[in-house]
C-alpha cells in the first residue's frame, strides 16, 4: 500500500511561491528536510508529499527517495521529491509541525481531475478558496 505525507509549506502564501522557493533552494533536486526518518519509509516511496498552505492541502509532489544526510544543521532526513508541485482539490487541514501520514483513501485528487476551477480567473479562485467553497 502506498502511503502519503502532509507537511506545512511554511512562509508560502501560494503554490507558485512554493515552486519558486524550491527552485531557488534546490534547483532540479527538489527535496524537503526533516529531523527524523519516517518509520514507514518504504511505504512512502511512490506516494506523495501533500503541501498545506493557508490551512488547506493544495498541492502534492511524488516522493522519490528518503535518506539520511549530513547538513550544516546536523543529520537530517532528506525526502527527495519530483520537481514542481501539482495542484490538488483543496481540502481543509489544520497546520502541524513536521509531517503526518496520509492514507490513500484520504488523499485529494489532482486539481485538473477534480475540477478545482482552473478555468476561472485567479482572483476569483482565490476568493472562492478564502470562502472555503473550493
Amino acid at each position: 500500500m502506498t502511503l502519503h505525507l502532509t507537511k506545512v509549506a511554511v512562509g508560502c502564501p501560494d503554490i507558485e511561491t512554493l515552486a519558486r522557493l524550491q527552485r531557488e533552494r534546490w534547483g532540479d533536486d527538489a527535496c524537503s528536510l526533516t529531523r527524523f526518518m519516517p518509520k514507514r519509509a518504504p511505504e512512502l516511496i511512490g506516494g506523495s508529499m501533500f503541501w498545506i498552505i493557508r490551512h488547506r492541502i493544495v498541492a502534492r509532489q511524488t516522493i522519490l527517495a528518503l535518506d539520511m544526510v549530513t547538513t550544516p544543521w546536523g543529520v537530517k532526513c532528506r525526502i527527495g521529491l519530483q520537481p514542481g508541485p501539482v495542484s490538488v482539490a483543496p481540502v481543509p487541514r489544520r497546520a502541524h509541525q513536521g509531517w503526518r501520514y496520509l492514507g490513500p483513501k484520504d488523499a485529494p485528487a489532482d486539481g485538473d481531475v477534480a475540477g478545482d476551477g482552473a478555468a476561472l480567473p485567479v482572483g476569483m479562485v482565490r476568493e472562492l478558496q478564502s470562502l472555503w467553497l473550493i
